[in-house]
């Protein structure tokens, strides 16, 4: 019988993602990482500008500027390390680290970034080979047809003819695979090596001695002699300081910036060995290891050579001669060899890193169609088709001509994919999600910050009007890509970060410092089904002031009799229909018996800390079939979620019944529970009628905060629920939606000598409370007359059909078609048997008046104090 571990893990489970195909993995640390980052580091820019670095910025200067560079990418490669050993890596490298991490718009917007680097890489290392074969077969213009081995015309566009046919040559390698180069890295390397400790022995061997340059000068040369002095102090101290010239190739002046952009580009390798993650056996253990121990032997290279030259070289020879490692040299033709293979070697580096990277962004289908084709592979799994995208982009970079000419757009590019590995870095760490616990420990968010830092510093000092376009460029290609939505749920490390800061701010949020000054409106809405309340759930989003608002719903089920939550399988779609109609609410659902007892449980256990509902807004129940507002909404894609249409709603000329089908003594108590609970209440009706252009709501926001149950009083007698009506409504006009709509205010009073006086006190009372609002007395009289009641009469204590039609009539002559009205809302009576005869008396107030909120309030709202 076949045993089984008790213990299984797949990294197909849910949540964990798939593993990387392991067929193509077959390249060890050395290999596919080492190897690849010392001859992308230990190339062009030691062996043919080292020189024009130290002859341009002085020793001092040259060593700062190589600390520098090194301490910036050596605080990148700790992120990367600490990313790479956090998990399963894929064919990507950076790109698949920032897209996992950050999120698919970063990934993709950083990765289209990181491919024109490593292009722009490959072609620069290109140029630099055809710099030095030609600077060693070469003739000048204007010779004869050469002798020896000096037979290659000096031109434009036959150095491009050059270029071409060495970028050909690398593309037949890369279409061949990574392995074909892996392979041959090791042979490349001895020959590097060979030319490097060549170069050392030269440095002590060779007597001193004077080399021929010729240098273009105009339409053709001039005759130079720079000097190999040997160990000499006062070449030393000749070559301490800065003395910025102009390029003898290019003409252009240098300065610390274009200087150091040209050093920078011999660090921009340290993502070499990343970029070859999908071909490693065991990437989370080969990329910190050779990464780190390229940087470490590369940087040691790179500073024993400055010192060793600022001895031996002066500095004209240091700035007129590009090649001058080759020119002092014991053994020349060694050097040469050493200078062709490592910048051969890293061309074909970057062309299949920007290849990698273009074919991981096609496979994840961030562009949908666009780069579909590049996702095509040989039986191997090269992408071939990524390889030639890749050799047509370094193609064009070619026509630039000088290394010189590109070295800064190169690395802007660089620093800008380092800095945004540093911020993932950052991100994660200061977010603190559980899973993120990398292997390798040596790193901080100190150094996650200090190369972010450093990296975006780099980016303005190397060249300020391209960074600021790069800039430009990545973040409208961001601001493109979050609009489009990209469907991958890879997790979002904003995500993680926004947790973390809420959770400590709501820990902050202590409610005994509540003060009225900053009260702010938190809406629970209860909703049976959205279709029949679409225009409420709008209203309400400009209701809130950036306060919370919860859509509430209450689901009428038992959990004893179900197999398993149902709202777990609807809150996707309440998720997906705040999406669609874009409003800033969260969503509340509860399982009860009961809506007076879910409606309970919202109000009780909704929100957060200090984030918890203080208002209730109902919509009214008068048994009136609800209206289907979102199969006609522009953004109809949201019913195609959970919603169904409610029954009757097909042909429903009634309004939106919003709140859930409850008998009059339910729907009465569930308002008597939220007074009880210390909650303002409002009851929404006619809402589908509610206009929604701007025209329409500059008719005017109307408030009557009159106990219609007892008509006569003014605000005093009202006291919380008058100013909780005028804050309401003074909030809806300070929406954008609302902004600018008048605001009327109708009062009862008794017509008088002190009527004027009473006006005046309301009106101070508006000014002090900075409410903008106009103030329009209603007769008492004319509220009463109809019926022939008098101050203080109860319509309970005689028909009050009647009284309650005449003051709907009066309503309606005061302010015939206003947006939308406030009126108050009496407390329901003490008795259950009262309840309906309560709403029945709401029904008539309130019947045909349009768009209109009954609302109680139970705390102060608003203040006069500063």
């Amino acid at each position: 019988m076949e045993q089984r571990p008790l213990l299984t893990y797949s990294l197909e489970a849910p949540g964990l993602g798939s593993a990387p195909a392991p067929t193509a993995r077959r390249l060890s640390t050395s290999l596919g990482v080492l190897l690849p980052t010392l001859l992308s580091m230990v190339s062009v820019v030691l062996f043919l500008r080292l020189g024009f670095v130290l002859g341009q910025a002085g020793l001092c200067e040259a060593l700062g500027m190589l600390a520098l560079a090194f301490l910036i990418i050596g605080f990148t490669v700790l992120s990367v390390c600490a990313i790479s050993t956090n998990g399963v890596l894929d064919a990507g490298g950076t790109y698949y680290m920032i897209s996992r991490a950050l999120g698919p718009e970063f990934g993709a917007s950083v990765g289209l970034f990181f491919f024109l680097a490593n292009g722009g890489g490959c072609a620069l290392y290109v140029l630099g080979l055809v710099e030095a074969i030609v600077d060693v077969f070469g003739r000048p213009p204007g010779d004869g047809p050469g002798t020896g081995v000096h037979v290659l015309i000096r031109s434009y566009w036959y150095e491009l003819l050059y270029g071409s046919v060495l970028l050909l040559f690398c593309l037949l390698v890369c279409l061949l695979g990574a392995q074909i180069y892996a392979r041959a890295t090791l042979l490349i390397f001895l020959v590097v090596v060979g030319a490097l400790g060549a170069v050392l022995i030269s440095f002590f061997a060779r007597g001193p001695a004077v080399v021929h340059l010729s240098v273009p000068e105009g339409n053709g040369t001039l005759a130079i002699n720079g000097s190999f002095t040997g160990f000499k102090l006062v070449t030393l101290w000749g070559n301490l300081y800065p003395a910025y010239g102009p390029d003898y190739t290019t003409g252009l002046t240098m300065s610390f910036s274009s200087v150091f952009a040209i050093l920078f580009n011999g660090c921009t390798g340290i993502m070499a060995g990343a970029n070859m993650s999908g071909e490693l056996k065991n990437p989370s253990v080969s990329i910190p290891r050779g990464t780190l121990t390229a940087v470490f032997l590369t940087f040691l290279t790179y500073s024993l050579l400055l010192l060793l030259a600022s001895c031996t070289c002066d500095r004209l020879l240091l700035q007129k001669d590009y090649g001058f490692l080759r020119d002092i040299n014991i053994w020349p033709p060694v050097v040469t060899l050493g200078i062709f293979f490592s910048t051969l070697s890293a061309a074909m580096s970057n062309l299949i890193g920007a290849s990698r990277v273009l074919y991981a962004i096609a496979k994840d289908d961030l562009f949908g169609k666009i780069l579909a084709p590049v996702k095509r592979t040989t039986c191997s799994g090269n992408p071939w088709v990524s390889v030639l995208v890749s050799w047509g982009l370094v193609q064009l970079v070619l026509f630039a001509g000088k290394l010189n000419t590109i070295a800064a757009i190169v690395t802007i590019c660089f620093l800008m994919v380092y800095a945004t590995v540093d911020l993932a870095c950052l991100a994660l760490k200061w977010a603190s999600a559980p899973n993120f616990r990398p292997t390798f420990q040596f790193f901080s968010w100190h150094s996650c910050a200090l190369g972010l830092l450093g990296c975006g510093a780099m980016v303005f000092l190397v060249q300020p009007l391209y960074a600021a376009t790069s800039l430009g460029l990545w973040l409208l290609l961001l601001l493109l890509l979050r609009r489009l939505g990209v469907p991958r749920d890879w997790g979002h490390v904003s995500q993680a970060l926004i947790f973390h800061q809420v959770r400590k701010y709501l820990l902050l949020l202590d409610t005994r410092k509540d003060h009225v000054k900053f009260w702010r409106p938190q809406v629970l809405l209860l909703v049976r089904n959205p279709r029949g309340s679409l225009a409420l759930i709008h209203f309400v989003n400009h209701l809130k002031k950036s306060g919370l608002y919860l859509l509430g719903h209450v689901e009428l089920q038992d959990l004893d009799s179900l197999p398993s939550d149902p709202l777990l399988a609807q809150e996707d779609s309440w998720l997906q229909l705040v999406e669609d109609l874009q409003i800033k609410a969260f969503v509340a659902l509860t399982l009860a018996s009961s809506v007076r007892l879910g409606a309970q449980q919202l109000l009780l256990t909704s929100g957060l800390g200090g984030m918890r509902p203080n208002t209730l807004i109902l919509g009214f129940s008068d048994g009136s079939l609800p209206r289907d507002g979102l199969s006609g909404h522009p953004r109809a894609g949201v019913t195609r979620f959970y919603f169904p249409p409610t029954r009757g709603s097909a042909g429903g000329r009634a309004e939106a019944a919003v709140s859930p089908p409850l008998c009059p003594r339910e729907y009465v108590a569930l308002i008597a529970d939220a007074l009880k609970l210390r909650k303002n209440v409002l009851l929404a009706r006619h809402f589908p009628e509610l206009g929604t252009s701007r025209a329409s709501r500059r008719a005017g926001i109307d408030v009557w905060p009159v106990d219609w149950l007892r008509p006569g009083g003014g605000l005093e007698d009202l006291g919380t629920s008058a100013l909780f009506l005028l804050q309401m409504a003074c909030v809806l006009s300070m929406s954008r939606a609302w902004r600018g709509v008048p605001l009327r205010l109708f009062l009862c009073m008794e017509a008088g000598p002190g009527r004027a006086y009473r006006e005046k006190q309301v009106q101070d009372l508006l000014r002090g409370l900075r409410i903008g609002a106009s103030v329009h007395p209603v007769p008492w009289e004319a509220a009463a007359a109809p019926s022939g009641s008098h101050r203080g009469a109860s319509p309970d204590a005689r028909p009050w059909h009647g009284y309650l039609e005449a003051a709907n009539r009066l309503i309606r002559a005061q302010s015939p078609r206003p947006a939308v009205r406030f009126l108050y809302l009496p407390p329901p009576p003490p008795g259950l048997a009262s309840y309906s005869t309560y709403l029945q008396q709401l029904d008539l107030l309130t019947r045909g008046l349009g768009p209109t909120l009954l609302g109680h309030g139970v705390s102060d709202v608003t203040s006069t104090a500063l």
